[in-house]
């Protein structure tokens, strides 16, 4: 019932796309946005064409939109500011606020590091102007240490994993879901979250020319975007099973994810400004980014009424 409540809603809103079929092409982490969509029920009747594009982290996501290869995608907060920094031309159109527990620094289950104070001097392997690089800045900047009192080995996910399995960094500073696939599977610890850190915040982002020339399509997907996830909240279980499916992963790390992180979409507000503009001024007091940018310039905040039907609100 709940799902052909969905599909009813999300129908009205699609009468607009009903001309000559369209393609958006969308990028995603980890199945992150197909899988609770096709969780959810709310892709069976697009009125254009979705071309999913996988990617394992944000930065090559975002190299994909600079390129244009694709239109929109789903990035972190960080890696967001990276790239607006460096003048790729993306605007962001929906936040995602989540719990901030699964950013986290990890250490092997039988490591002898048991916190991040324990960490100064050692080698942490995460993402260049990556939500795991935020986590180490702002825990840097919090204990008033200097960016050299920690060895930070820039590296992708899958480079990352290898480095942390044997052993040739001592921590690794990485995001859901690696942080649960590593926790439940391989029994890894938390020794610092994101929890009082980091804002906890995602972006639905798109390209100017996207936003000009394919807002129909856009401001139906966020709504099926924002339905999808208020649907998850009350239907975790269905959405990691499907998930799990999707990704070849035990279901397990998923529940272990989804269960905490919380995960919502909501509307570009005041707070989201205020929190982007932390991230921003964060990145560059460690002079990561060369220009302080103006949070309110890099987000669009007219998709906001489609958003809000999605979500219920």
């Amino acid at each position: 019932m709940i799902r052909l409540a969905l599909a009813a809603g999300l129908l009205l809103g699609s009468a607009v796309l009903a001309s000559a079929q369209t393609t958006l092409r969308v990028g995603d982490q980890k199945g992150n946005s197909q899988a609770v969509m096709e969780a959810a029920g709310v892709l069976k009747d697009v009125p254009y064409k979705i071309e999913w594009k996988e990617f394992p982290a944000a930065a090559p996501l975002l190299e994909a939109l600079g390129a244009g290869a694709i239109e929109t995608g789903l990035v972190g907060d960080a890696p967001f500011t990276f790239a607006a920094a460096t003048n790729v031309p993306v605007k962001a159109i929906a936040a995602v606020r989540q719990s901030r527990d699964g950013l986290a620094v990890l250490v092997p289950e039988q490591s002898k590091i048991k916190s991040f104070d324990d960490l100064r001097g050692k080698k942490i392997a995460t993402g260049r102007g990556s939500i795991g690089h935020q986590l180490i800045l702002a825990a840097l900047e919090a204990r008033g240490w200097k960016p050299d009192d920690v060895q930070i080995a820039f590296l992708a996910p899958s480079d990352a994993k290898v480095a942390y399995t044997q052993g040739s960094v001592d921590a690794w500073s990485t995001w859901e879901p690696y942080v649960s696939q590593e926790e439940v599977l391989f029994k890894s610890r938390r020794i610092i979250t994101g929890e009082g850190l980091t804002p906890g915040l995602g972006f639905q982002v798109a390209t100017p020319n996207a936003i000009r020339d394919k807002r129909p399509e856009l401001e139906d997907f966020v709504r099926r975007l924002a339905a999808a996830r208020a649907w998850s909240a009350g239907n975790v279980a269905s959405y990691a099973e499907t998930w799990g499916k999707l990704m070849n992963i035990p279901t397990s790390v998923p529940l272990n994810w989804l269960t905490r992180a919380k995960i919502r979409i909501t509307p570009i507000d005041d707070a989201v400004v205020v929190d982007e503009q932390k991230t921003i001024d964060l990145y560059f007091r460690s002079g990561l980014i060369k220009q302080n940018l103006n949070a309110a310039d890099i987000v669009d905040r007219s998709f906001s009424e489609a958003i809000g039907k999605g979500a219920g609100l």
